[in-house]
């Protein structure tokens, strides 16, 4: 009897594919006699092989693996838009010790800025709740997935019930994923660049808490695209005043003439999650 011509192999998104499956082939692979042949790095299976796939020749295409990887899992996931929260991982929750401080004046510090922690989770709670009437689909809370500021916001979005991103990037320190981050959501890079493409993609606002040199490096990649236009005007929400003027000097930059006076008007200070919620449903019409 002649074959339906609807018979046969199907990728999973029903499409008929006749080609072997190479994840078969894999497993074939690994099955294979030890021999001096078969043993040998020239007989692995390209796109099985570590060593291969490491090789600084290759650089190009890990950087699309990279960009890949999590544009498809977010797209599979159904995720259209997102809420970024850039913060510092030195900052500690309320109660708890500031573990990197090196005197006492930084520690002192450190723990008076576990105020903008409890912001964090408070605003991360607010989008978490709102993103449920999109079925987590739109609004969905994304942070560097690490410590500090970007622990309070996936623990916010959790405490809402919602699911929350986390691009962890590997790190000397601080590079586990905190453990309030969606697991199926928990992604892990080693190129900056492309980490911080995945941050912008989805982006409908970026609320930034106060940080080091990541914050400020997250902050002016976001701002610089905004600026020249490279991406549609969003709300980009600076948390404490008294510590973004008191490092960056933004009006003198006007007054210099290195930037227009109209783009100060590109950022917004708060000291709230419920004065930044505010601009961010102003800004949408919600």
């Amino acid at each position: 009897m002649a074959r339906s011509k609807t018979d046969g192999p199907r990728r999973k998104d029903g499409v008929w594919d006749p080609l072997k499956d190479n994840k078969a082939d894999k497993r074939a692979a690994a099955g294979l006699p030890k021999t001096p042949q078969t043993e040998s790095p020239t007989y692995r299976l390209a796109y099985a092989d570590d060593d291969f796939l490491s090789r600084e020749e290759l650089r190009p295409l890990r950087l699309q693996l990279e960009l890949t990887k999590a544009e498809m899992v977010l797209t599979e996931r159904g995720i259209k838009s997102t809420v970024v929260l850039f913060g510092g991982a030195r900052i500690p929750a309320p109660g708890q010790t500031a573990w990197a401080a090196h005197n006492d004046v930084q520690r002192s510090s450190l723990q008076e800025a576990s105020v903008y922690y409890e912001e964090a989770r408070r605003f991360a709670g607010l989008c978490g709740h709102h993103s449920a009437k999109f079925s987590h689909q739109e609004y969905v809370v994304v942070t560097g997935g690490g410590p500090g500021v970007m622990e309070a916001g996936n623990r916010g979005a959790m405490e809402a019930g919602a699911p929350s991103i986390g691009l962890n990037i590997m790190l000397p320190h601080e590079q586990a994923p905190n453990r309030f981050v969606t697991p199926e959501l928990s992604f892990n890079f080693h190129y900056f660049a492309i980490r911080k493409m995945h941050f912008m993609m989805r982006a409908k606002a970026v609320a930034v808490f106060p940080g080091g040199f990541g914050t400020l490096d997250e902050m002016f990649e976001a701002l610089t695209l905004i600026q020249t236009k490279r991406m549609e005007r969003i709300p980009l929400i600076l948390f404490g005043e008294a510590f973004w003027r008191g490092i960056i000097n933004f009006d003198k930059l006007a007054e210099f003439g290195t930037i227009a006076p109209s783009d100060l008007d590109l950022i917004s200070f708060v000291e709230t999650a419920d004065q930044a919620w505010k601009i961010m449903m102003d800004f949408y019409g919600a």
